[in-house]
């Protein structure tokens, strides 16, 4: 089921997506920062925001490969086969 969150990433365009990500990360770095240094009153938000990075990225990185032609398509196919 598709979360409240990841419904609205789907509907900022690309460079939104990488704008509100470089954002995200940043405050995550100051949140971070914050909780070493004086602790937070709740930690949980850190697990949280860790989340949301991780929520952009994915769609990110899906846009990404909507975008690859049938070539690159197969090459990624054949490296992914590889690892197994």
């Amino acid at each position: 089921m598709a979360t409240k969150k990841y419904l609205e990433l789907q509907d900022f365009s690309s460079e939104e997506l990488k704008n509100e990500l470089a954002q995200t990360e940043a405050a995550y770095a100051k949140l971070k920062f914050d909780h070493a240094v004086k602790g937070l009153d709740n930690p949980i938000s850190l697990k949280d925001v860790r989340r949301d990075i991780a929520r952009m990225k994915t769609e990110v990185r899906r846009r990404e490969i909507a975008e690859f032609t049938p070539e690159q398509l197969a090459n990624r196919s054949k490296i992914r086969a590889r690892r197994k």
